[in-house]
């Protein structure tokens, strides 16, 4: 279980060194068209960041249980690959979003004197919609000539993640996979603070026993407006939290597998407007 809450810790610390793009919830709040475009402009966000997650909670597999806690510094020396995307598409009133991630990891341990080996494969899939349900105006105007605002969005959607293990030990090679879906609904808030600097935070919470039995999502940005590459862009560092709490067979058939875990560290990227 130890190399199952290893490899699927790498999953989520690997953005930090991955091409990853930036977690939905903090694409396009700074980029309505009432500030940057003209009203009703479809525009296109495209946000990379990085994500120094770590593990805390615990797991079972196969009836063994295990603590899980994996710091970033054991990461690493663990990761093969990591492709993540997000597409987020706004009128600034309206929006749509999807966001992949895909991200392969192993090792090898020693067991009583035998090598064994795990390849761990993560994919998250998340598709959703919000819309501005408020704004207020709090004078002046920011960098890209559109007034200061304060704004509430409704969001939901759903959430699919799946776990596929390889494992290879005694001359022997097993794969098992577990995935779930769960749908999610939340709050985003965008702060404009002063002309350059603004505040983003978001929370949903999803699972409600359809996948998992509850999983949370929140993270909160400090973002600086900027121009990249003839682009409006908004810089951005701050923290994410992402709480799941499954539990479902396992391949043994009369166990369960059980994953109760948050991953939360401090994130950094930036988004740009397209």
């Amino acid at each position: 279980m130890r190399l199952l809450a290893m490899g699927v810790a790498t999953v989520s610390l690997a953005l930090f060194s991955a091409l990853p793009l930036i977690s939905r919830q903090a694409v396009a709040a700074d980029f309505d068209n009432r500030r940057i475009a003209p009203e009703r402009e479809w525009a296109v966000i495209v946000s990379p960041y990085v994500w120094a997650a770590s593990l805390n909670g615990s797991g079972s597999l196969a009836g063994f249980d295990t603590d899980v806690d994996v710091p970033f510094s054991d990461i690493f020396d663990h990761l093969d690959f990591a492709l993540m995307g997000n597409i987020e598409i706004t009128n600034g009133q309206w929006g749509v979003y999807f966001d992949g991630q895909h991200v392969k990891t192993s090792q090898d341990e020693q067991v009583f004197s035998h090598e064994i080996g795990l390849d761990i494969t993560t994919t998250t899939l998340s598709a959703g919609a919000f819309f501005k349900a408020y704004e207020a105006v709090l004078g002046g105007d920011t960098v890209f000539g559109k007034p200061r605002t304060l704004s509430i969005e409704p969001t939901a959607g759903v959430r699919w993640t799946k776990l596929e293990a390889d494992v290879a030990a005694f001359g022997l090679r097993a794969s098992k996979s577990s995935d779930w879906t769960d749908p999610f609904v939340g709050l985003r808030m965008n702060a404009d603070l002063t002309e350059r600097w603004n505040l983003f935070a978001e929370a949903d919470v999803g699972g409600f026993g359809v996948g998992s039995k509850v999983s949370v999502n929140a993270e909160a940005y400090l973002g600086y407006r900027t121009m990249m590459l003839g682009h409006p862009t908004v810089l951005r560092a701050g923290y994410r939290l992402l709480y799941q709490d499954y539990e479902n067979d396992d391949f043994t058939g009369a166990n369960k597998f059980k994953w109760d875990v948050s991953q939360h560290g401090p994130a950094i990227g930036f988004s740009m407007r397209f």
